[in-house]
């Protein structure tokens, strides 16, 4: 796939999941099981945070690899991290880079501003 369709590929996932709950046949459309460690990250996220949204900041794209910087608004409904439900909104920033083959994500890398969470969740 080209860079255009990589991007294009990434653009259409986000616009699936964004705001909206994530069920496994969704994620399986856009995610080879490759990449077990983001559909379970997915699953996770989603239990803690329902229908969490990612507000894309800036996508940029380089043969197989795709980076989007971006902040993922939410309401902490389920427990995270072993920290109970507090019904808090939250606006962390974060980047991941995913690698694209065969038209599905396979590979990705997740880096989010932890601290600000856990301090937007009342955590220091």
């Amino acid at each position: 796939m080209s860079t255009v369709e990589n991007k294009e590929l990434v653009r259409r996932y986000l616009d699936a999941i964004s705001g909206k709950e994530k069920p496994a046949a969704l994620v399986d459309q856009y995610i080879t099981d490759a990449d077990q460690a983001l559909k379970q990250h997915i699953a996770y996220a989603e239990a803690a945070f329902p229908s969490y949204e990612m507000i894309v900041e800036d996508m940029l794209a380089d043969k197989d690899e795709v980076t989007v910087r971006f902040t993922m608004r939410a309401t902490h409904r389920g427990e995270y991290l072993g920290i109970p439900a507090t019904g808090k909104q939250v606006a962390v920033p974060g980047i991941i880079i995913y690698r694209v083959a065969g038209g599905k994500i396979v590979e990705h890398w997740l880096q989010v501003d932890a601290v600000s969470m856990m301090q937007q969740l009342g955590v220091q």
